[in-house]
């Protein structure tokens, strides 16, 4: 009994750790910076996703009562961005900048690690956030508000998953492990794997579409290929890698939606 109790204790504290490492959402005390837990947490990397786009989610659907729909998309995305501390958007705007401005692995590494924010990355937010709002708006425009607000759950849900699929098939970059992705610099076993892959795809269930379980052929070619160019520049991934990698497969996922939903 001792045993399952100190288990369920420990589980707990690996899916709070995850919550504080991946969002500004407060956690208790106890809940610490182990190295161990975070490593675990990773499995748990979708779900939280699940969490943030539920949120964002519901502040588009409030915003709809009062607001014109695309002023309820930007207040949804400020959500997201609220809950995260904007971690993946920085990971996007550092990859921009150390892809964008380094020729070397050295160099690039340098670059990403700079806090200083440069012209590749500000282009680059600028872009994907625009991109971000583009779709968002057009899918407000065809779907209901409770479909948006599923879309948005299994966004952030599949996205994040694209960049756990990262850290289970690469290698870390740093070859002295410093950086965001520290914790989980040590890859994630095969059963966190499957964990983390079904709170990944299962909100796509919420869509009560089945051909839209087709949008994880793009979210894994997405991942294919972001994999094999960082591994070509920098010999595995980072945290900033991570962070791109997410927001890319966000912006696949509603792309893929809105050319299925032409076709279906």
């Amino acid at each position: 009994m001792s045993s399952v109790l100190h288990a369920t204790r420990s589980e707990i504290q690996v899916f709070l750790t995850a919550v504080m490492f991946y969002t500004r959402i407060p956690c208790p005390k106890w809940v610490d910076h182990s190295e161990e837990y975070l490593n675990q947490a990773t499995r748990y990397f979708p779900l939280i996703g699940g969490w943030v786009g539920l949120a964002s989610g519901m502040v588009f659907w409030l915003s709809t009562f009062l607001l014109p729909g695309p002023v309820g998309v930007v207040l949804s995305m400020i959500c997201s961005i609220l809950m995260t501390g904007a971690l993946h958007e920085d990971g996007f705007a550092d990859v921009c900048d150390g892809f964008g401005g380094g020729w070397t692995k050295a160099k690039i590494l340098a670059i990403m690690k700079d806090s200083v924010v440069g012209a590749y990355g500000v282009i680059g937010m600028v872009l994907i956030l625009l991109l971000k709002f583009l779709l968002l708006s057009e899918l407000a425009g065809i779907f209901s508000v409770q479909l948006v607000v599923m879309v948005l759950i299994c966004a952030h849900s599949i996205s994040r998953l694209g960049a756990v699929l990262m850290v289970y098939s690469m290698k870390y970059a740093r070859e002295n492990e410093d950086g965001k992705a520290k914790p989980v610099a040590k890859g994630i076993s095969l059963p966190s794997l499957i964990v983390a892959t079904l709170f990944g795809t299962a909100p796509l269930f919420l869509l009560d579409n089945y051909w839209f379980f087709l949008t994880i052929v793009p979210i894994v070619l997405t991942k294919t290929y972001l994999s094999y160019y960082f591994k070509k520049w920098i010999g595995g991934y980072t945290g900033d890698c991570l962070g791109a990698t997410q927001q890319t497969c966000e912006i696949i996922f509603y792309l893929s939606l809105l050319i299925l939903w032409k076709f279906i």
